[in-house]
């Protein structure tokens, strides 16, 4: 049994993270900004603490493991708010670096980067070798935060990059093509368009609970060969499919779709798709949820509440 750290416990992938971690027998510790645990997430942590992990970190038991995951997570809003992504996603690496420096434990950190960091007109798969791009102001503090790892790496912290590839799932926050396009069509009345923007772009969709197995292996690790990698399906989807299968899922197949040129991105890749060798050899993880039932279950979650 070990104790591992969550920060940005309360979001999307934190609560998944936490209730596999605690699921499969693990200490789980959780930090974010709010004054309390979220419902949903409190009965998988022993214990939490309240932090502005941009200011400081706070003084927590020791711990065997960390899953960076707090910060600024929206590719879009990142165009609004430029300089506030590369501030606060790059404060809160050099808090948690120089408080583990000053400690006598060296837990295991990851760093939780992008797929998007990667530059898109390289021949497709892309692995942890192709060359990064700077299309975003997110993609821009991602890279950053990596070369900080780099940094704290040199210093002596047993600290590695997971670059994770589109999230989907159940519980997906707004901001996200298929939160976004269920909002759309929940909106629009019968046997009328949606409007958004760009779905003929490609993308590599892999499902939160994936992405979370992925990051327990990584912690779980003795040791590993590597200090970067990418976790994707190897697969890549036009954002035509996801709207696909929400219309199935949500019983909505009179709606049509009206592509509006305000809501596409100032810089939209055609296509991403992923090569996740690297962590498929070294640690045997699989991607084991397809994008429909990821969007089957993501509808089913959001019904619910």
């Amino acid at each position: 049994m070990s104790k591992f750290l969550i920060t940005g416990v309360n979001g999307f992938v934190g609560f998944h993270l936490a209730r596999y971690l605690k699921n499969n027998g693990h200490v789980v510790l959780g930090t974010a900004r709010q004054t309390h645990a979220d419902i949903m997430v409190a009965k998988y942590l022993d214990n939490y603490y309240q932090a502005d992990l941009v200011h400081s970190w706070p003084e927590t038991d020791e711990v065997d493991g960390v899953v960076h995951l707090a910060g600024l997570s929206a590719v879009g809003n990142s165009f609004l708010q430029p300089q506030k992504y590369i501030n606060v996603n790059s404060s809160m690496i050099t808090n948690m670096g120089e408080y583990f420096l000053k400690k006598q434990e060296n837990p295991r950190i990851i760093v939780v980067s992008s797929g998007s960091v990667y530059d898109s007109s390289v021949q497709m798969p892309i692995d942890e070798e192709s060359p990064l791009g700077f299309i975003s102001p997110y993609a821009v503090s991602k890279i950053l935060n990596e070369n900080q790892a780099r940094y704290y790496l040199n210093r002596g912290l047993d600290i590695i990059v997971a670059r994770p590839f589109n999230h989907v799932g159940p519980g997906l926050h707004r901001g996200f093509i298929l939160s976004n396009l269920y909002d759309a069509i929940k909106k629009t009345g019968l046997n009328q368009a949606v409007e958004f923007g760009n779905l003929t772009t490609e993308r590599d969709y892999i499902d939160v609970r994936d992405i979370v197995r992925a990051y327990a292996m990584l912690l779980e690790a003795v040791e590993l060969k590597e200090t970067v990698y990418n976790i994707g399906s190897g697969k890549s989807f036009r954002g035509e499919m996801i709207l696909k299968y929400l219309k199935e899922a949500m019983n909505r197949e009179d709606v049509t779709y009206f592509f509006n040129s305000k809501m596409a991105r100032p810089s939209d890749i055609k296509k991403i798709r992923s090569d996740s060798t690297r962590l498929m050899t070294e640690l045997n993880w699989r991607p084991e949820i397809s994008l429909q039932q990821s969007v089957r279950d993501f509808v089913m979650n959001e019904e619910k509440i």
